[in-house]
């Protein structure tokens, strides 16, 4: 069957797996497809850092040709993804966002992205990222208008998908990498909690914050994608050995019970843009009777400072080489950071990161009663100018206590670009937030019809 570019493209990553592994049409039709989109807009959103067109469509041939066979076909079968260029590919480089780091060739690849390849899926090209994951951004710009930031520090990966270059992306948060970027750009993004899928061969930021997240057009991809990454590394002893997470089938199931919501407006409230203000209001009123507006723990009104003392004292440890014989090159920001984190006690420190299964206990409470924290994803949409990334306030609290959080395109503001809805579950309770959030989704489209 041939099917137009178009077409090809708009398809969900399930569908595409499940069509070309049913013989529809080939991998390499599929990756020729998203790689004629490339060349269409790729020079207006530059998301892409590393992209090799000849060896994307070698590794879909390579595919064909195992299906030809008779090999398996796995999950992702000829998925091509977009891989976050903090994240080792040994086929690829992985420079970091950093001229300190240009030309870098990892050994081998990450985990996650051997986790890729094991379930079928097509590397696609390295996605950019701001300076080693921080604050100064790199080249991305937001494809619902290119006067605006995507995000960041995970760039790339949210503009790659929301332009319809390839289907699925990977990032990683320390603060709001995953899910600001993706609420700027509209589309899915999902940061599992803390040690569901592992972070090696992954640039570290901040062993107790860093955590890989996933990008797509719905939240069956994003649920599908984090389930095959999913899984124990004994480098990262964030993770544990258990089952895989059968996220994809419990997300999909309907729920028992029509879910709760608790209605979090935080204390920046005052903070958030007027029109993204009202846009939630309104939100809170479709969702009458299954909401409740709902208070932060008192023991949480610190969590912000310590997060930021946690992760620039982190940072100085992560990047003292880069400081040290190149300095000139880092931002003024990076600089910052580090030379504040250079200050922070060890007394400090182990306070700070003492503190976050504390803190995460106080919510649980909260999780016996509500299926989900509803929250604005970010202050308002992507602002103007490409200086800056944008504010991850919204995300800190939640990034701090390793909680489970997505944000969903279901609101936009005055200006036409798009504001991400974030839902937060209790901790290792993934599928349940997944699930919360395809009845989220449903339920606001129906009433917008």
């Amino acid at each position: 069957m041939t099917l137009d570019t178009a077409t090809l493209v708009a398809l969900s990553a399930r569908d595409a797996a499940r069509r070309m592994a049913a013989g529809e049409f080939a991998v390499r039709d599929y990756a020729q497809a998203l790689l004629t989109r490339v060349d269409e807009v790729e020079p207006q959103v530059q998301a892409w850092a590393h992209l090799d067109r000849a060896h994307v469509l070698a590794q879909a041939e390579a595919a064909d040709e195992r299906h030809a066979l008779g090999e398996p076909d796995a999950a992702l079968f000829g998925v091509p993804v977009g891989v976050k260029d903090i994240i080792d590919t040994a086929d690829l480089p992985t420079e970091n966002g950093t001229v300190l780091h240009a030309g870098r060739m990892p050994r081998r690849d990450a985990a996650v992205v051997r986790a890729l390849r094991a379930a079928g899926a097509l590397v696609m090209g390295k996605t950019v990222t701001t300076e080693l994951a921080t604050y100064a951004p790199g080249k991305t710009r937001n494809p619902h208008h290119p006067g605006h930031t995507p995000g960041g520090s995970s760039s790339g990966s949210a503009a790659a998908v929301a332009a319809g270059m390839v289907p699925l992306a990977i990032g990683t948060q320390t603060n709001g990498s995953v899910i600001r970027p993706a609420s700027f750009c509209g589309v899915v993004g999902f940061k599992p909690s803390a040690g569901m899928i592992p972070r090696t061969g992954v640039l570290t930021q901040s062993p107790p914050l860093d955590a890989i997240g996933v990008f797509g057009r719905d939240v069956e991809d994003v649920a599908l994608l984090a389930q095959v990454l999913a899984g124990h590394d004994e480098a990262d002893p964030m993770t544990r050995l258990r089952a895989t997470p059968p996220l994809l089938r419990t997300a999909q199931a309907e729920p028992a019970l029509p879910p709760t919501l608790a209605w979090v407006a935080t204390p920046f409230w005052d903070r958030v843009a007027p029109d993204a203000q009202a846009a939630f209001e309104e939100l809170v009123a479709v969702l009458q009777g299954r909401i409740a507006p709902f208070e932060l723990p008192p023991s949480s009104a610190d969590a912000i400072g310590r997060h930021r003392l946690v992760m620039e004292a982190d940072l100085a440890g992560s990047f003292e080489a880069e400081y040290e014989r190149g300095r000139e090159q880092l931002s003024a920001s990076l600089r910052g950071q580090i030379e504040r984190g250079r200050q922070v006690s060890a007394v400090d420190y182990r306070r700070a990161v003492e503190h976050i299964p504390v803190l995460r206990e106080a919510f649980d409470n909260v999780f016996d009663s509500f299926d989900a924290l509803l929250t604005p994803a970010t202050l308002g949409t992507a602002p103007a100018g490409l200086e800056a990334t944008g504010d991850p306030l919204m995300c800190t609290l939640w990034t701090y206590l390793g909680l489970p959080c997505v944000t969903l395109p279901l609101l936009h503001g005055e200006n036409g670009l798009p504001l991400g809805v974030q839902l937060v579950g209790r901790h290792g309770d993934d599928a349940r937030l997944l699930r919360t959030a395809i009845w989220l989704t449903h339920l606001v489209r129906e009433a917008s019809s």
